[in-house]
């Protein structure tokens, strides 16, 4: 099983600004297919190893709006996985697909934690109806498809009619005929995520959490100082 959001060489899709990072996209029965299988298409392209994750094990279900489509096997059950593991978050679209995500703890709870983590997270067509129930729209600016504005606006979003709408770490977009723009930014934002996580982690390594920073420790020195002069002499260990 994964242990990281970072995979090794070996577990990555090759060359790409997303080599060796994991994305997840949370999807069950009733998924629209084209706004499934575009995103993991241009993902894998960037280099990502994406994991199909679910509210059951085997297979979902796409839609072809109203129309069975063709069966996508299940990488992983959603009540097994963990923030930790993954650099992204990406939730396709479909009526009943978010309808049903929406109804299960674990799939609620795991977009949650994403938005908390703050870490990228990416939604299309329907899917924001997922948002909603997480609580992780108040205050952000996105867009969904149309009859999603009232659920937004009631959750405290604020809700606009463009391709993508992009919030900090939360991308967002309309309908199938956005999906070119959608999965451009989702690769844009996700590499940029990646990168800031790669600097993170290489200013860790350097300074642990047990060392001071040099700049800080200087500071931390200087603020001492200060607080000593500022006390009554006749408190001053040396008075």
């Amino acid at each position: 099983m994964p242990q990281n959001e970072q995979g090794s060489a070996a577990a990555g899709q090759g060359a790409g600004p997303l080599a060796g990072r994991r994305v997840a996209v949370l999807a069950t029965d009733g998924v629209e297919q084209v706004e499934l299988a575009q995103p993991i298409e241009a993902l894998r392209a960037a280099g990502a190893e994406v994991h199909l994750v679910s509210v059951k094990p085997g297979e979902i279900q796409g839609f072809n709006h109203l129309d069975k489509g063709d069966r996508f096997p299940v990488d992983r059950v959603v009540e097994e996985v963990r923030v930790s593991e993954y650099g992204a978050l990406v939730i396709p679209g479909g009526v009943a697909n978010p309808d049903a995500l929406r109804m299960d703890d674990h799939a609620v709870a795991l977009v949650r934690q994403f938005m908390e983590h703050d870490k990228p997270v990416a939604s299309i067509c329907h899917g924001p109806w997922l948002l909603v129930e997480a609580d992780a729209v108040r205050g952000r600016t996105l867009t969904s498809w149309p009859s999603l504005r009232t659920d937004i606006e009631n959750a405290g979003g604020e809700w606009v009619d463009r391709e993508v709408a992009t919030d900090q770490k939360l991308i967002t977009s309309r309908n199938p005929n956005d999906l070119p723009a959608f999965c451009e930014a989702i690769v844009s934002a996700f590499a940029s995520a990646a990168e800031e996580s790669r600097i993170d982690r290489a200013i860790e390594q350097t300074f642990p959490a047990s060392d001071p920073v040099p700049w800080m420790s200087s500071t931390a020195t200087i603020g001492k100082g200060v607080e000593r002069r500022n006390k009554p002499r006749e408190e001053r260990p040396d008075a």
